[in-house]
């Protein structure tokens, strides 16, 4: 009888993978449950955590990890995210998470903002021309924001006094 932790292991494990029967993981879809599941936090366990302990308890030369190795993991991730419980304690913690998780396709899209991407899309930190292109929101103004939108009006770019030329001929 599967624990929920292996089937959830086995949902993540053929995720995207036709070709896995769901008894290995590789790093990507690790990397996935320990995401979708709320283990990765960005605070306490990051993907560096996450991929650092991949590699620790998978075997020398695999690129998959068995469910046996899994839960060495989880057991690493525990004491990270839930400081301070036994090591036991912590991963039950680490499987409750993972609980009728499955892999989340909807929204797999959706702006996640960890780490370095929240500093870089933090409109207000914003400094000269780039500044210009956002409003006080946050939202950019698109084509409307670039100082740089041409002018086709005059006979050359930057030609000044455009429909000037006949008046100066007739004196």
């Amino acid at each position: 009888m599967a624990s929920e932790a292996e089937r959830a292991f086995q949902r993540f494990a053929v995720f995207g993978e036709s070709s896995s029967s769901g008894a290995e993981m590789n790093n990507k879809n690790f990397s996935k449950l320990c995401k979708d599941c709320g283990i990765m936090d960005g605070k306490t366990v990051t993907s560096t955590d996450v991929d650092i302990v991949f590699s620790k308890v998978k075997a020398k030369n695999a690129r998959t990890i068995t469910f046996q190795q899994f839960q060495e993991a989880m057991k690493e991730l525990g004491q990270k995210r839930f400081k301070g419980k036994s090591p036991d304690e912590a991963l039950e913690n680490i499987y409750k998470l993972m609980e009728g998780k499955d892999p989340a396709t909807t929204g797999v899209t959706k702006a996640t903002t960890v780490g370095g991407v929240s500093r870089l899309t933090d409109t207000s930190k914003y400094t000269g021309t780039h500044k210009e292109r956002f409003d006080e929101s946050g939202k950019g103004k698109g084509i409307a924001g670039r100082e740089d939108v041409t002018d086709n009006s005059g006979y050359v770019s930057g030609y000044k006094g455009a429909g000037t030329y006949d008046k100066k001929g007739s004196n």
